[in-house]
């Protein structure tokens, strides 16, 4: 059981004996009452989207999940295909499984695919992967005063924020729960 005040995006819960992942969260307070956590969630078997409302200190069951090691591929545009790590067979997961994780796979990447009832429903990302830079602006000398930073192109197409001082053709670290600079590599 997981307090729906603990709900993330990307989770699978189970709501009236069917298993949803969390596509969006968002907590409203009453002034007087108790907060509302309304979700949006999207059926694993279905695809189908439904909003859910909760009251503040409810609790749902949590999906019964089972991960395994595995290794990207490669993707073919349709679908986005891994291996197994101890028994070498391969899955093909579509982008709606993968979703936001898209933008960070590299070949070779080592994941875990996420399981719910032997069927893949999908991957669960490191917290931090490397990724080279493909395009930024150059760098001016005296051009850190204001302490930000600059955008970046990275080589699986996510644009992130990275200081003056990095360059193209660097490899960063990029944290993927956040989607954020970390330091370079």
């Amino acid at each position: 059981m997981v307090e729906v005040g603990d709900l993330k995006k990307g989770m699978v819960i189970m709501v009236d004996g069917e298993p949803y992942r969390v596509i969006d969260v968002n907590k409203h307070h009453m002034a007087m009452g108790r907060g509302i956590i309304r979700t949006r969630l999207k059926s694993v078997k279905t695809g189908l989207v439904k909003e859910a409302n909760f009251s503040s200190g409810e609790r749902v069951d949590e999906a019964n999940l089972t991960f395994r090691a595995a290794q990207y591929l490669y993707s073919d545009g349709d679908h986005y295909h891994f291996m197994t790590l101890d028994d070498y067979e391969q899955y093909a997961l579509t982008e709606d499984d993968i979703q936001d994780a898209k933008w960070y796979l590299i070949e070779n990447l080592e994941v875990s695919i996420v399981f719910l009832e032997d069927k893949p429903i999908g991957i669960q990302l490191p917290n931090v992967v490397v990724l080279k830079i493909v395009e930024t602006e150059p760098t001016f000398k005296g051009d850190t005063v204001s302490g930000g930073g600059k955008p970046a192109t990275l080589e699986t197409g996510l644009k992130i924020t990275v200081p003056f001082f990095v360059e193209s053709g660097e490899f960063v670290k990029v944290d993927t729960r956040t989607g954020e600079y970390v330091e370079r590599a």
